[in-house]
């Protein structure tokens, strides 16, 4: 059977891209919305930051489990599996009666996801070595540019549908990577009986240097940490430097989607620079890009200076996401793939519940500027996690 990677890895990034449209689409409005299913007034803050995160902390406990069945029945079944169920579960919000329920499906949710590690890990088994870098960044601006254009969209649906009717919406549009899925992606995959499988312990015998892998899956925890950590605090950072109370929705909105627009141009770009010169190097670079951004954050003076430093932020995370991926699929063995990209699947949603948790911690003890230092301090540390790794690992062998 002849795969065409290049079809597949453009049907993924579409599912990709609905998949991440279909997780923020609701995030403008789900305050709003847990008033009106009758929460009480003192505590829509609380159940509104458990609706968001529930659903990431529920789909890293599960990356594991759907890893491992990705390597058993295959990638593609999984992400059929992923779309027909967050179908369901993400239409279902439609109808719950309480905020109870809300946060039940929300979970669900979580449980029923993985279509993008199980995409990734699709498009790194088929694709050629030397485009691998560039397929996989191109992949990732798929999620990005979902998760960029969803809020807009989600809060547009909303204002012109309604609430309820935007679950609905969003249901179908799974339905649609369902179906995308379903008859145009492609695997050649034998399936493999529980018995037969190889166990994680002899997989992680296999590869070279564990610590690299390990390395991989912090920068990708605290990638998302550093991503996330602004989420609580950035309307109110903005309201302070700027002083202007009327306009600051929009200007927040403009400073979290400026990010996105930077990776979704830098993403594949950079992942063909790792092809052609290591990938290990842009993920460095990548680093010490960001370490550069947030220092600065914190000592800005206007949301134009923090917008600027937001975009330029975005091209390390271009940098990070494909290199990341790429590494992952060069270093881990080919019986194993989907259960090592379900365990970096789980540092990258832990990354998305400890953002916020961490950014409204270090808000509230130190002030929004302490914040970017504290995430500084997370580059840093991975800066040289990464470093003595990559280092170690090269006087062996190479990784490029």
């Amino acid at each position: 059977m002849k795969i065409d990677w290049r079809r597949n890895l453009w049907i993924s990034w579409i599912g990709c891209f609905f998949t991440g449209a279909s997780m923020s689409l609701v995030m403008p409005f789900i305050p709003l919305y847990i008033e009106e299913l009758g929460a009480p007034k003192n505590q829509i803050e609380l159940f509104s930051g458990l609706a968001v995160s529930v659903t990431a902390f529920a789909a890293a406990v599960v990356a594991p489990i759907w890893g491992n069945m990705a390597d058993r029945k295959g990638r593609r079944m999984m992400m059929i599996r992923a779309s027909i169920g967050m179908t369901i579960a993400m239409g279902s919000l439609a109808f719950v009666p309480n905020v109870y329920w809300l946060l039940i499906m929300r979970f669900v949710n979580g449980l029923l996801s993985g279509y993008m590690p199980n995409a990734t890990a699709l498009i790194a088994s088929q694709t050629p070595r030397e485009n691998s870098g560039w397929a996989l960044g191109t992949l990732a601006t798929g999620g990005i540019a979902g998760n960029l254009i969803g809020p807009s969209l989600g809060g547009a649906l909303a204002q012109l549908f309604g609430m309820k009717n935007v679950f609905i919406v969003t249901g179908i549009i799974l339905f649609i990577t369902f179906l995308l899925t379903v008859f145009f992606v492609q695997e050649d995959f034998t399936p493999v009986e529980k018995t037969e499988m190889v166990s994680m312990k002899e997989i992680f015998s296999r590869i070279d240097n564990v610590s690299i892998l390990v390395g991989l899956f912090v920068t990708s925890l605290i990638l998302q940490t550093g991503i996330n950590s602004i989420s609580p605090i950035l309307t109110l950072y903005i309201r302070q430097l700027s002083g202007n109370t009327s306009n600051v929705m929009f200007v927040s909105g403009l400073i979290v989607s400026v990010a996105g627009v930077s990776a979704i141009f830098s993403s594949p770009s950079l992942g063909k620079l790792g092809d052609r010169f290591g990938n290990h190097r842009i993920l460095l670079g990548g680093l010490f890009l960001s370490l550069i951004c947030y220092i600065p954050m914190g000592f800005v003076q206007t949301p134009l200076q923090l917008g600027i430093l937001r975009f330029l932020l975005g091209f390390s995370t271009g940098a990070l996401m494909p290199s990341i991926n790429t590494l992952i699929n060069r270093i881990s063995p080919v019986e194993g793939v989907s259960r090592i990209y379900s365990y970096n699947q789980m540092f990258t949603n832990f990354g998305q519940v400890l953002g916020p948790m961490v950014g409204s911690t270090v808000a509230h003890g130190f002030g929004y500027p302490a914040v970017f230092f504290a995430t500084s301090i997370l580059v840093v540390f991975n800066i040289i996690l990464s470093f003595f790794n990559f280092r170690k690992y090269l006087t062996k062998n190479s990784i490029v």
